[in-house]
C-alpha cells in the first residue's frame, strides 16, 4: 500500500482537484484506492458527491473519537475508490490533537489498520503547514506537490520542502518527494512556459512530464459532484490526469494494473 500526501500550503493551486482526479484515474486502471479528505473545507468530499458528509462519521471521528475506520469509509460512484470525508470539526482538530500523546502519529495509526485493503491511500491536505499536514506527512510514503504555472509558483515552496526535510529527519525517515505536478498550464501564455522552464531547471526529474492544462471542464466538474474523468472523460484535463497516474504507477514500479 502506497500512502501519498498531496500538499501545498498555497491555496488555489489545484491540490484538491489533483487529489480527486488522480485517485479516480488510479481506480480506473484497477487500483484499489482510499481518499482521505483532511481539509476542513471538505472540497474533496463534495467533489466526489458526498454532500451528506455530516451524516456519517469521517476522519475527525476516526482521529479524535477513535471510531473504527471501517465505520468511516464510504463507497463512491467510482468503482474501486472509497472515501473518508472531512467535516468542519477538523478546523478545531489541531487544538484537540495538541492535548494528546503522539499527536503527529495519529493519522498513521489509523491508516496502518488498512494495510491489506488498498493499493493507494491519497490524502488531500489542508492549505497550511499545521498539525494536520504534519500528520499526513508522517503517515505517508511520499508527497506530491501540485504547483500552479503562475508567477508566484515558487513562493512558499521552499518552506514546504523545509517542512518535508524536517519530517524526514525527526518523524518519518521514509518520506520521499514523489514529484511536482504542474497545474493550470496555458500553452498560449509565455509566462506559463517561463515558469515551467524555471521549475524544471530547479527540480529536474522531480517534475512530472505531464502538465495539467487550464480547463473549463476541470473547473465545472466539482459543481456536479464528479471528477472530471467522470464529467467529461475525453477532455484534455481527463487525459492529463490519466497520464499523470500512469507516470506515478511507472515511477513506483506497480505492475498489477488492469488492462
Amino acid at each position: 500500500m502506497q500512502v501519498i500526501a498531496v500538499a501545498n500550503q498555497k491555496g488555489g493551486v489545484g491540490k484538491t482537484t489533483t487529489t480527486v482526479n488522480l485517485a479516480t484515474a488510479l481506480a480506473a486502471v484497477g487500483q484499489k484506492v482510499l481518499l482521505i479528505d483532511l481539509d476542513p473545507q471538505g472540497n474533496a468530499s463534495t467533489g466526489l458527491g458526498a454532500y451528506d458528509r455530516l451524516e456519517k462519521a469521517g476522519i475527525y471521528e476516526a482521529l479524535l473519537e477513535d471510531n473504527p475506520i471501517q465505520d468511516c469509509i464510504r463507497n463512491t460512484q467510482i468503482p474501486g475508490l472509497d472515501l473518508i470525508t472531512a467535516s468542519p470539526d477538523l478546523a478545531a482538530l489541531e487544538h484537540d490533537l495538541s492535548k494528546i500523546d503522539r499527536k503527529q502519529f495519529k493519522l498513521r495509526d489509523v491508516i496502518e489498520s488498512q494495510q491489506s485493503s488498498y493499493d493507494y491511500v491519497m490524502i488531500d491536505c489542508p492549505p497550511a503547514l499545521g498539525l494536520l499536514t504534519v500528520n499526513a506527512l508522517v503517515a505517508s510514503h511520499s508527497v506530491l506537490i501540485p504547483l500552479q504555472c503562475e508567477f508566484y509558483a515558487l513562493e512558499g515552496l521552499s518552506q514546504l520542502i523545509n517542512t518535508i526535510e524536517r519530517i524526514q529527519q525527526h518523524l518519518n525517515p521514509y518520506l520521499d518527494m514523489l514529484g511536482i505536478a504542474l497545474t493550470m498550464y496555458d500553452g498560449r501564455s509565455s509566462l506559463c512556459d517561463f515558469v515551467v522552464a524555471d521549475v524544471r531547471k530547479h527540480f529536474g526529474q522531480k517534475v512530472f512530464r505531464t502538465m495539467i492544462p487550464r480547463s473549463v471542464k476541470v473547473c465545472e466538474a466539482p459543481s456536479h459532484g464528479q471528477p472530471v474523468l467522470i464529467y467529461d472523460v475525453r477532455s484534455p484535463g481527463s487525459l492529463a490526469y490519466m497520464n499523470l497516474a500512469s507516470e506515478i504507477i511507472t515511477k513506483q514500479g506497480i505492475t498489477h494494473v488492469a488492462a
